[in-house]
């Protein structure tokens, strides 16, 4: 039974990939021409949540979205999430309709086809460098001045698998801030559970994710920066233990 189960989660890891393939390949001409200036990010965009929904379909993930509070067409938003998958990416492009560029780490640009896109539109850093750290903020600036949204999963990483929530990092909501956008927290329930990144696991199943109320930062200080990131992280933290043990009754 374990040897039939670790040939299906090969496939199913091989799956993945070549569903993240065949939509780049089939639209590549279409999403060349759309990076070629910052002004049809929209347009790439569209063919982005298109890739997503592609993906998640073709694994036989069920999407389930329970909103709070809706984001507005035309607005600029601080999207954050608990972070413990490669599907997050697909899921929360799946999810929010207004435009929006990730802040990633930048070794997901060696990915084949998906890295190309990747490095040429969202905004890499690099979490062992100060200097690439600080360089993310400038480049944030520069896409919230052109009215597009930003997602930044605040763990910094994907913490190790026991772990419910990691701490937060100051960069999402330092930018919400002096920027006065509101952050928009998500939980994502079932990513680690569903496509953890241990290879031998994962399934089929309903992806759920809540958007919460959102927090406003007009006319708020640097010094509410500590104040939010604890209050956003207790929300998840609060949402995500919950749903732990309505699953062991």
């Amino acid at each position: 039974m374990r040897a039939l189960k670790i040939v299906f989660w090969t496939l199913y890891r091989i799956w993945f990939y070549i569903l993240m393939a065949i939509p780049i390949i089939v639209m590549f001409p279409f999403l060349f021409v759309s990076i070629l200036s910052e002004k049809w990010y929209a347009y790439f965009f569209v063919m982005a949540r298109i890739w997503a929904k592609f993906i998640l379909f073709g694994m036989g993930f069920r999407v389930k979205v329970t909103f709070e509070e809706e984001p507005q067409q035309g607005k600029s938003y601080m999207f954050v999430a608990n972070h413990t998958s490669m599907t997050d990416i697909m899921l929360m492009l799946s999810i929010v309709k207004n435009p929006f560029v990730f802040v990633g780490k930048k070794e997901l640009a060696k990915i084949p086809l998906f890295g190309f896109f990747y490095k040429r539109t969202c905004i890499l850093v690099d979490r062992s460098s100060s200097k690439s750290r600080m360089a993310v903020f400038g480049r944030a600036q520069k896409r919230l001045n052109q009215g597009v949204s930003i997602c930044i999963f605040p763990e910094g990483g994907v913490p190790e698998e026991s772990v419910v929530l990691d701490e937060f990092k100051d960069g999402a909501f330092r930018l919400a801030i002096e920027h006065e956008i509101p952050i928009v927290p998500m939980t994502f329930y079932d990513n680690k559970r569903l496509f953890s990144y241990t290879f031998f696991s994962g399934s089929p199943g309903l992806m759920r994710a809540k958007v919460h109320r959102f927090f406003d930062t007009k006319n708020q200080t640097a010094d509410y920066k500590k104040a939010l990131k604890s209050n956003v992280r207790a929300l998840l933290l609060k949402d995500l233990e919950e749903d732990l043990e309505e699953d062991l009754k």
